[in-house]
């Protein structure tokens, strides 16, 4: 029976076999959003382990090498959920709310990412860790996910200053996220090249050319959606900038993440009818969702997790530790402002998703030697984090 079946699959095209696979992950992620509902189980996570499900199939029973199992289709359907998730981020980085949000969250925010990447960063570095591995999961580690705090926020209703101040810092976070991961990455390309001056070129380039390159698709773009009706020529203009970003990002070797948040800012700041452009996205965002979650798990190299369990263990503790500490910092350091902030409200910021992941494969992608050491640790972490995060949000808000 095996050995039919693997040999119908291998007289099939992958063109084939790839509408249905795409088929197949959208009818389980129906099944995710039932048993999410039942169990109370992040869909996320279950998403995530549907792909390591397939990833099961796929390399220990059709015996298949890890890597791409939509071959070559995975790498464009998971940039395109990132830049998605970038440019709505950018969204919410309007003058308006970010001089709302006040001094007290901005510099609470700071003291949690600042605190939390030195933590991870320097303890991976003492565990022996290679440092583009200690650096890169350093950068993730800032990454939080902002729906699992926010509904769990707003299941405790509670609306005071501790409420206001963690919802304003999951609303900016991920934006420093991909600030921080993007000189991240540019500063590990310059410290271990053999030519250190090419490598700061490149790493100016993928920086400076993001932004110039979110400038120049976010002004035209914000002209333009002040000037459509709602409808079909909303979608296809947000559909069409999805994909230049995409494109032009990849094309210029450039951060599509830091372009993305860009281009979302510009929108954001200089259309009077922004929020248009923003929902269309929203409304198709969630298959591509599907696909990022599921193939993040499926390219999981299920015969390498022996090797990052112990690297999965130290990160899972420091990203815990440094939340703790970065946030007690900010509490003390701010004592007059955050009388009534709770010393732990760093553990309040420990769910991670999708930005995470995406920086995960981000990071693999540009050091490939270390593919199997980063995507296992995050995938399992960001299962992890999701299940606890919200118990840890709900400890906070009682204390």
């Amino acid at each position: 029976m095996l050995e039919h079946f693997q040999g119908w699959l291998a007289e099939a095209s992958q063109a084939t076999l790839n509408i249905v696979l795409l088929g197949v992950i959208l009818s389980l992620s129906i099944f995710a959003d039932t048993l999410a509902r039942r169990t109370r189980v992040p869909r996320i996570s279950i998403l995530m382990l549907i792909g390591v499900g397939i990833a099961v199939v796929h390399q220990v029973w059709l015996g298949a090498a890890s890597g791409d199992i939509l071959g070559g289709l995975s790498a464009p359907l998971t940039q395109l959920a990132l830049v998605m998730v970038a440019f709505l981020l950018g969204s919410e980085l309007t003058v308006d709310r970010l001089r709302d949000t006040g001094p007290l969250i901005l510099i609470t925010s700071l003291f949690v990412i600042i605190g939390g990447g030195l933590v991870v960063g320097g303890g991976l570095s003492l565990l022996g860790f290679p440092l583009v591995v200690a650096v890169a999961l350093a950068a993730i580690s800032v990454a939080t996910d902002p729906a699992a705090v926010s509904e769990t926020v707003r299941e405790s209703g509670d609306t005071g200053l501790r409420a206001k101040v963690i919802l304003g810092i999951v609303a900016i976070d991920d934006g420093w996220g991909i600030v921080v991961f993007g000189l991240s990455m540019a500063m590990l390309g310059w410290v271990i090249s053999n030519d250190g001056q090419v490598a700061l070129l490149h790493a100016l380039w993928e920086l400076g050319g993001a932004i110039v390159l979110g400038t120049m698709v976010g002004m035209p773009a914000a002209k333009l959606t002040g000037r459509l009706r709602p409808g079909e020529p909303t979608q296809v203009e947000a559909i069409a900038l999805i994909l230049l970003l995409t494109g032009l990002s990849t094309l210029l070797d450039v951060s599509a993440l830091l372009a993305s948040m860009v281009a979302g800012c510009m929108v954001a700041n200089l259309s009077h009818h922004h929020t248009r452009s923003f929902r269309e996205i929203e409304h198709i965002e969630w298959p591509f969702l599907v696909f990022f979650f599921v193939l993040s798990g499926a390219s999981v190299d299920l015969y390498q997790i022996d090797d990052a369990i112990g690297l999965t263990c130290a990160y899972v503790i420091l990203r815990l530790v440094g939340r703790v500490v970065g946030g007690y910092l900010a509490v003390i350091c701010n004592r007059r402002r955050a009388q009534s902030l709770p010393r732990n409200i760093g553990l309040a910021l420990t769910p991670q998703a999708g930005v995470a992941l995406g920086m995960a494969l981000l990071a693999a992608e540009r050091f490939p030697a270390y593919r199997d050491s980063l995507l296992p640790v995050v995938v399992a972490s960001t299962i992890l984090f999701e299940l606890v995060g919200p118990v840890f949000v709900r400890r906070v808000m009682r204390s």
